[in-house]
């Protein structure tokens, strides 16, 4: 489905993420435990972009934010704003179509403590920056964290400086796309309402706004 310049599920440059990956699978033989692909509309206006796979979520069930807690309000979300046919994703085999939306990560494999190195991040980042070259002109980035929204600006060969993160944030990127950030909807985040249902929203209509507006 996707060329190896934007996944390649046999990647395997990271020596650490790779001994890890091995270690998981021995230890959970039903996980996944490899590099996770992106997922959602080929032609998407919006590509969401987390940090990468949870250990028990996305690692386990090979579909981002799938299978843990980080992937509730997330989905949730997205059927809400209508982008999805239901509010749950829980298996790959649970019918779930994304619609004009498509879900990737700064990082495609497992880190330990989901914790990347900054140079595993930057050896994944043209994985990203292959991808945003597919996106329509007048898309829109949504970045799940600092991390995620520091990768787009890499994958564009920005400098870090150029636009601060910010909850709810815009920024307009050197080809017209646009950038939105939010925080990230991870269990820390949401449990200590740092993210809110309500803060997601505000995000989600900021994105439908900027498309409107094309």
């Amino acid at each position: 489905m996707y060329s190896k310049e934007i996944f390649d599920q046999d990647c395997r440059r990271c020596k650490r993420l790779d001994d890890f990956l091995l270690a998981v699978k021995q230890k959970h033989p039903d996980y996944h435990a490899r590099p996770v692909a992106p997922f959602g509309d080929s032609n998407a206006e919006l590509l969401i972009v987390g940090l990468a796979p949870g250990m028990h979520g996305a690692n386990a069930s090979g579909r981002p934010f799938t299978g843990d807690y980080a992937g509730l309000l997330l989905y949730d979300a997205l059927y809400e704003f209508g982008y999805s046919n239901q509010a749950k994703s829980e298996a790959l085999t649970d019918g779930l179509v994304l619609k004009r939306c498509r879900i990737t990560n700064a990082v495609k494999c497992l880190p330990p403590q989901n914790k990347p190195t900054g140079g595993e991040i930057n050896c994944c980042n043209n994985f990203l920056a292959a991808e945003l070259k597919t996106l329509p002109e007048q898309a829109v980035i949504l970045a799940l964290g600092s991390i995620a929204h520091q990768s787009v600006l890499k994958a564009y060969g920005l400098k870090l400086s150029t636009a601060a993160f910010a909850h709810n944030a815009r920024h307009i990127l050197p080809d017209g796309r646009r950038l939105v950030d939010s925080y990230h909807c991870s269990r820390y985040n949401v449990q200590t309402k740092r993210l809110t249902k309500d803060m997601f929203a505000d995000v989600f209509r900021s994105i439908e706004e900027l498309l409107a507006h094309n």
